[in-house]
């Protein structure tokens, strides 16, 4: 397939150089404004599995703090998330640094998004199919609901994707992710702060 092997990656390379280019002024200000009010790094690293589930290490924008109680275990997610954090979150600007990622070849533009690396011994032969293409900053399943909808509807979309993936339906995407952008949606489920873990019944 033309298009996923060669000219994609390629695409890939060229608009996120461009992207971070244009965009390099609010990076800069997102980071100053997030390591003063996190006290800390303005980066949140974590390991994802990534196409042919090889393991990589996702950049984002640090929504949370490292505020502990007095055992010294980190606070709940809902206290830890700043009024700072939950704007960038809900604009999705928390996404930003995945350029750098798509820069690397470990990511796309558009593909199922990358989810923890522990997961990956919980899939099943369905579920690991997602891993077939290189992950994306937005993919089919965040334009059909994002956290919102069911892990087991999140793996159908997924691998929907894979199966069905072109130009065209990755310029659908982008399109529906700017308007989702515009009009922030099904960031987390209802009285949720953060997704729920995937315990591979979910």
């Amino acid at each position: 397939m033309i298009y996923g092997s060669i000219i994609k990656p390629i695409a890939d390379f060229v608009a996120a150089f461009i992207m971070l280019l244009v965009l390099s002024p609010v990076f800069i200000i997102i980071c100053i404004i997030l390591g003063i009010n996190n006290g800390g790094s303005p980066f949140f690293f974590q390991s994802r599995g990534g196409k042919n589930q090889k393991i990589f290490y996702v950049i984002k924008f640090k929504t949370m703090n490292d505020k502990k109680d007095e055992k010294g275990e980190l606070l709940p997610d809902d206290v830890r998330l700043t009024k700072v954090g939950n704007f960038i979150r809900k604009t999705s600007l928390d996404e930003l640094p995945q350029l750098i990622n798509v820069l690397k070849g470990e990511m796309s533009l558009v593909g199922p998004r990358p989810f923890m690396s522990e997961y990956l011994k919980i899939y099943n032969d369905f579920q690991k199919r997602r891993h077939e293409v290189r992950p994306g900053i937005t993919g089919w399943a965040q334009v059909n609901g994002r956290n919102n909808i069911s892990w087991q509807r999140k793996f159908e979309l997924d691998v929907w994707y894979v199966d069905n993936r072109n130009i065209l339906l990755d310029i659908k995407i982008l399109f529906l992710t700017l308007l989702k952008i515009i009009v922030p949606k099904d960031v987390n489920k209802e009285g949720e702060t953060t997704t729920v873990k995937f315990n591979g019944k979910n």
